[in-house]
């Protein structure tokens, strides 16, 4: 079983130093995409030696966060031999993903999501993160953490279960973009799910992903660009690009290039 992944990184540098060390031993290839300016998250890339590609298609049309398009240019960029996923710059695998994978025998004809367990902030992940190893105990049991509450799944009145954007795993013989509609972040992994009809898209209860989370955000908070606070020790700022639907700030301590 071969697993490549898109990553959308923009002005998410401070969560991807976290989460790339984890995930990249659990994928064949990696690719992430980001945008010219968005310098720390090049740097991560270099560090890891992982494909990263610079573009700002994001704005085309008058766009001020089109997501649909980053995703689609970064499966662009991937082989199409085995199986795809999509996965955003703050989710962590957990440790057994590749092996809960195998053993659910999954159906080309799907789409598969998971549930995530949110982190709160950076001080709780700190003091809980290594109580997500083991996440399978006693050969029979996958625990999540009661440090990391377990986020709300996405049930549509009309489609019923959606794998939403987070963490999305198809095969590559479906050959399916996402939409580009939206002109933002919201409501693409909807309706890019809801082109497998509902007995198509699985909710896999082998695992949970762990959803890192700088503070408690409302809904959609930077479904137009990185709004929220730096994920990293108090008084840590970020380096972000000038873009639309951004703030400025300065570099994150993570993001120091090493290469």
């Amino acid at each position: 079983m071969k697993i490549e992944a898109v990553v959308v990184c923009v002005n998410y540098s401070d969560f991807l130093a976290v989460t790339m060390p984890k995930n990249i031993e659990l994928v064949d290839r990696l690719v992430v995409v980001t945008h010219y300016d968005d310098k720390a998250t090049q740097n991560i890339c270099r560090k890891f030696s992982v494909d990263c590609i610079t573009t700002d298609v994001m704005h085309d049309d008058g766009d001020r966060f089109n997501k649909g398009r980053l995703i689609n240019l970064g499966l662009s960029n991937l082989r199409h031999d085995d199986w795809l996923m999509h996965l955003d710059a703050d989710i962590m695998l957990p440790h057994r993903f590749r092996h809960a994978l195998k053993m659910a025998k999954l159906d080309k004809r799907r789409l598969y999501g998971v549930d995530r367990l949110n982190t709160l902030s950076w001080e709780n992940w700190e003091r809980h993160k290594n109580e997500t190893v083991p996440q399978h105990q006693y050969r029979f049991m996958v625990t999540p953490q009661r440090a990391f509450p377990i986020a709300s799944r996405l049930l549509h009145l009309e489609y019923g279960y959606c794998p939403i954007g987070f963490t999305q795993i198809w095969h590559s013989c479906v050959r399916r973009n996402y939409p580009i509609v939206c002109g933002s972040a919201e409501h693409s992994d909807v309706l890019f799910a809801v082109q497998w009809p509902r007995e198509q898209r699985i909710l896999m209860p082998e695992m949970f992903v762990y959803h890192l989370e700088s503070e408690q955000a409302p809904m959609g908070a930077n479904w137009d660009g990185r709004k929220t606070k730096p994920f990293g020790p108090p008084g840590t700022v970020l380096e972000t690009c000038k873009i639309a639907g951004t703030r400025e700030s300065h570099r994150h301590p993570f993001d120091k290039p090493t290469y």
